[in-house]
């Protein structure tokens, strides 16, 4: 119960610190954009999506009036059905050149909307390519009203130092979503590593008696359905309420494939940022490796150092799984 009450403390710290941060972000009245909706098989990107959606409805009883991806952005759209306030972009961790076509997005809304404040919901940052950095200073310096919030201090540091817009630190938004019931685990350990340019580097792998996955297959005919349902079920309501249900109910879908998911597992082991994050939400212990730029233990440092007793931070595989089955062999023992 001690370490329930913990993980609840700290939830309830993190969604304090994110209102503190981004509360005055939201003009109440006014309408809400938010651009580059996550239409993308990475559960953790439609957490971070589901805690944005979380905090304005929680802080302001809000719901956005327009909502896209990157693909069917319109000028014309947005201004009809949001023709003031602020424009906010979605948050994760894209902010830079391993995801370049995300960068070019941004930039882009930038130049579109030189008289309208554009408020990125958290990032972390991580540029390659010094023309890149360039580039991007330049957009945000035409642009004057580029509120940029990011989730660790690295990012932040960064952020100061080339470009020329607020920088703020806030939590990843993943966490306004709040606790997670979880149903009972079925297998000790499970481990949750990426399979993409951002993997930590673990070598081969040599537990076979160990499930490994990651969580970005999916049934894309399962999430059409859940789309279309929900945009039947909007009626005749305006066209872009609709596409919002038809959107929100995706990320619904994906989260809820997630968190089924990773629950099987009594104790997790993960270079994922949001299988770490969504661990906590479920009250789940699990082994941390970070990832290849230091992106886990960026958001860790900077907001619960040592704070978080259900994470165990480690810099080896083997390291991560002993620590897991042996974490998991208590529980099991205590019949938890």
């Amino acid at each position: 119960m001690a370490g329930a009450t913990g993980t609840a403390t700290l939830l309830a710290r993190l969604d304090g610190m994110i209102h503190e941060a981004l509360g005055s972000a939201v003009q109440p009245g006014a309408p809400i954009a938010i651009l580059d909706f996550p239409d993308i098989r990475n559960c953790g990107d439609s957490a971070i999506w589901l805690g944005e959606m979380a905090w304005l409805a929680k802080r302001f009883g809000a719901e956005p009036a327009y909502v896209c991806r990157e693909h069917d952005f319109s000028k014309a759209a947005l201004m009809d059905a949001a023709p003031e306030g602020p424009i906010f972009i979605h948050g994760g961790g894209n902010f830079g050149d391993i995801w370049p076509g995300k960068q070019d997005f941004r930039e882009h809304v930038l130049d579109c909307f030189p008289d309208r404040e554009i408020i990125q919901f958290p990032q972390s940052i991580h540029f390659m390519a010094q023309d890149r950095i360039a580039r991007t200073a330049r957009a945000i310096a035409r642009h004057g009203r580029f509120r940029l919030f990011v989730r660790d201090r690295r990012s932040l540091d960064f952020a100061r130092r080339h470009f020329d817009c607020e920088a703020h630190l806030c939590p990843d938004m993943a966490f306004a979503i709040g606790p997670v019931t979880a149903r009972r685990a079925r297998m000790p350990v499970l481990a949750m590593l990426r399979n993409d340019q951002e993997k930590a580097d673990i070598g081969p792998w040599a537990y076979p008696d160990m499930a490994r996955e990651d969580w970005v297959t999916e049934n894309r005919y399962k999430v059409k359905a859940t789309k279309l349902v929900a945009a039947i079920g909007a009626g005749p309501a305006p066209r872009a309420y609709r596409k919002f249900r038809f959107l929100d109910a995706a990320a619904h879908q994906r989260f809820r494939r997630g968190i089924r998911q990773i629950e099987r597992g009594r104790v997790l082991v993960t270079d994922r940022l949001h299988v770490h994050i969504c661990a906590t939400l479920l009250g789940r212990p699990h082994a941390v490796l970070d990832n290849n730029y230091g992106k886990i233990s960026g958001l860790m440092d900077s907001f619960y150092p040592g704070q978080n007793h259900l994470a165990e931070r480690t810099d080896s595989l083997d390291k991560a799984v002993a620590w897991a089955r042996a974490r998991a062999a208590v529980m099991a023992a205590k019949g938890e």
